[in-house]
């Protein structure tokens, strides 16, 4: 089993480089790009589908012989939703960054006759998780029921300092619908602010896989299979962006159920 915990590589370019072989799974891949204003990237997609997330900053994209003009809006990952583009397989796809861009690429398996598309803030409402010291905020990227991909899901949260997120802790690592369905996932993290950090658990309800985890700002954590609590430290606010892909593009998960009552506290 590979490290669970991906570091940075450094700060500008790619600095974040998941594949499936690297992870030792077979879905999800995951690419993290720090650009400067007027550096621009591109890509082919082959066999998979992409979802680009404009973490924070501006820039001029195109997908095969669309062109999509500027996206992204925000500064920074905690100022309001994102601007995402799709961009189904057997494409290419660039971006020129006219800020400095963080940029993440998503990626999974594709399949059917799918449009690139962009997704602009707003597309689907923010919604509130929880309650109490467990509430946290969710931006829907490309959820399960928006009929706009073969096998990506993708999604962004931020949890406040001093709360839990993916609490109560759930998993979904068996192909078992309509009750659980297997999905591969990462989580990239940022802190807010940056110096902070907060911690992940990924384990198993034998404990085969069991691995607490510090993470800290521009972090990539791996869930291979288990449960994958969040917990943000006081003071800092913790925001991930989560990729998932499996044999089929549906979520449904298990709550742990020693603390299942928590739901009904």
């Amino acid at each position: 089993m590979p490290n669970l915990k991906v570091k940075p590589s450094g700060t500008h370019g790619r600095v974040t480089h998941v594949t499936p072989e690297s992870a030792g799974w077979t879905y999800v891949g995951f690419d993290l790009h720090r650009l400067k204003p007027g550096e621009s990237i591109s890509g082919e997609t082959g066999e998979r589908e992409v979802c680009l997330v404009w973490v924070s900053g501006k820039g001029k994209a195109s997908a095969g012989t669309r062109d999509f003009g500027t996206l992204g809006e925000r500064m920074n990952p905690f100022d309001g939703a994102p601007h995402a583009l799709y961009i189904p397989m057997e494409s290419t796809w660039s971006v020129t960054a006219e800020t400095d861009l963080e940029l993440a690429v998503c990626s999974a398996p594709g399949g059917g006759t799918y449009e690139a598309k962009a997704i602009p803030p707003g597309t689907h409402p923010q919604v509130t998780r929880g309650k109490g010291t467990n509430v946290r905020y969710v931006n829907n990227i490309m959820p399960e029921d928006d009929s706009s991909a073969h096998s990506l899901l993708v999604v962004e949260v931020i949890t406040p300092g001093g709360h839990t997120s993916s609490y109560p802790p759930h998993k979904h690592d068996q192909d078992d619908l309509p009750n659980e369905s297997f999905l591969e996932e990462t989580y990239y993290h940022r802190l807010n602010p940056p110096q902070g950090f907060g911690f992940q658990r990924v384990y198993t309800d034998d404990r085969s896989l069991d691995e607490a985890m510090a993470v800290e700002d521009g972090d990539v954590t791996l869930v291979p299979r288990g449960y994958h609590p969040c917990a943000a430290t006081h003071g800092y606010d913790l925001y991930y962006l989560n990729v998932m892909a499996g044999p089929k593009r549906i979520w449904k998960f298990h709550n742990a159920p020693e603390h299942e009552w928590l739901l009904k506290a």
